[in-house]
């Protein structure tokens, strides 16, 4: 027979185990390919685990030199623990989960190309990000501009692929 401390620690851990493998069936085998690229783009140092010294990098190839420690440890804590593959999509599929489809996505940001050019005015869409609704500063705009070129370098543009 078990003591209940010992039956506690069990149902922690199948609990535990649970929520991990929960996370891999809420995205498809492509998505988390993505995600396991992205991952190896951030863990310089290939360990396995996203450190401070794996972010700085990262950023440091982003062009951002000047990161405050305070962040890159804000950043860490979310995962409440070492950053390895596992707690790295958790912690996507926990932003991500409630997030509208990828075609009502598109579809709003064509708003902001009314000729179908396939392009966005940076500058205007800067300026609405500011000024709209959950208002991003300057800096997470800078960030948000600075990831989407990091996705495009290493993913490639869809034309190119045409």
């Amino acid at each position: 027979m078990l003591s209940a401390s010992k039956k506690a620690s069990n149902k922690r851990q199948r609990g535990g185990q649970k929520s991990c493998s929960n996370v891999f069936s809420m995205f498809e085998q492509s998505q988390i390919q993505e995600f396991k690229e992205a991952f190896g783009c951030i863990d310089q140092d290939r360990d396995g685990v996203i450190k401070k010294q794996d972010l700085k990098e990262t950023y440091g190839q982003l062009g951002k030199l000047n990161v405050k420690d305070e962040e890159l440890d804000e950043m860490l804590n979310e995962g409440k623990g070492p950053i390895n593959f596992t707690v790295f999509l958790t912690l996507f599929g926990e932003k991500l989960n409630g997030t509208d489809p990828e075609d009502t996505i598109l579809a709003a940001f064509k708003l902001f190309d009314p000729n179908g050019t396939g392009f966005v005015n940076k500058d205007e869409f800067k300026r609405l990000l500011m000024n709209q609704a959950d208002k991003f500063t300057a800096d997470e705009v800078d960030q948000a501009f600075a990831l989407s070129l990091c996705y495009t370098i290493t993913h490639g543009d869809e034309k190119e692929e045409s």
